[in-house]
C-alpha cells in the first residue's frame, strides 16, 4: 500500500544516510569498489529525496509546518 508522499521522501532521505555511512565504513576497510557503488546509491536516494521534497514544498507551501 502506497504511503504518503512525505512519508516516502523521509524514507529516502533516511535510506540515503544508511547508504552514506555505509559507503563510510567499507571505505575504512579499504573495499573502495563496494564503497563507491554505495556512495552512488546514497546519492541518488538522497536526489530523489530533495526533488520528491521540493515538489511536495511547491504543492502544498501552507500544510507544511516545521
Amino acid at each position: 500500500m502506497p504511503q504518503s508522499q512525505h512519508a516516502e521522501a523521509a524514507e529516502l532521505h533516511t535510506h540515503a544516510a544508511y547508504s552514506h555511512a555505509a559507503a563510510e565504513c567499507q571505505h575504512s576497510t579499504g573495499d573502495h569498489l563496494c564503497a563507491q557503488d554505495l556512495a552512488k546509491m546514497a546519492d541518488k536516494h538522497s536526489k530523489e529525496a530533495v526533488r520528491m521534497s521540493e515538489e511536495l514544498a511547491k504543492r502544498t507551501p501552507e500544510q507544511i509546518s516545521l
